[in-house]
């Protein structure tokens, strides 16, 4: 497996919705990150099995299996995987999971633009990573 915060780093984003996948996804390109996506846990899973990434995005409430449940299966091929929980749920979040670990943190939809770069940045590198991401520094 290929992995982990090498001259390009990586993230999974998973989310039912395929506009705020093809929105992050955007976003996260335009940084300078590898982006990959998926609809699903299901495909998440897939794409986890072929490859660990520096970052995965989750969304919360997804449908069959949740973000939870997603970020359980994470941890079990990547154990000290960050995880950055989307949701418009975050009264949720903290109802299923008293504590988030050191390596997890939510975003509240909806979000700018500049919300998702600050909270990449942050989780990835613990703190604001700006533009030198795009030069390679």
């Amino acid at each position: 497996m290929t992995h982990l915060l090498g001259p390009t780093p990586s993230v999974l984003v998973t989310d039912d919705i395929a506009a705020i996948r093809d929105v992050v996804a955007r976003v996260l390109s335009a940084e300078g990150y590898l982006v990959e996506a998926a609809a699903e846990g299901a495909e998440a899973m897939e794409k986890i099995g072929r490859r660990l990434f520096d970052l995965y995005l989750v969304d919360f409430a997804m449908p069959i299996m949740t973000g939870l449940e997603l970020a359980a299966v994470i941890r079990a091929y990547h154990p000290s995987a960050k995880v950055l929980y989307i949701t418009a749920y975050s009264d949720r979040l903290f109802q299923d999971t008293v504590l988030l670990k050191d390596s997890e943190a939510f975003l509240e939809k909806p979000f700018t633009p500049e919300d998702l770069r600050s909270a990449v940045s942050l989780l990835l590198f613990g703190h604001l990573r700006g533009p030198q991401l795009k030069e390679g520094i």
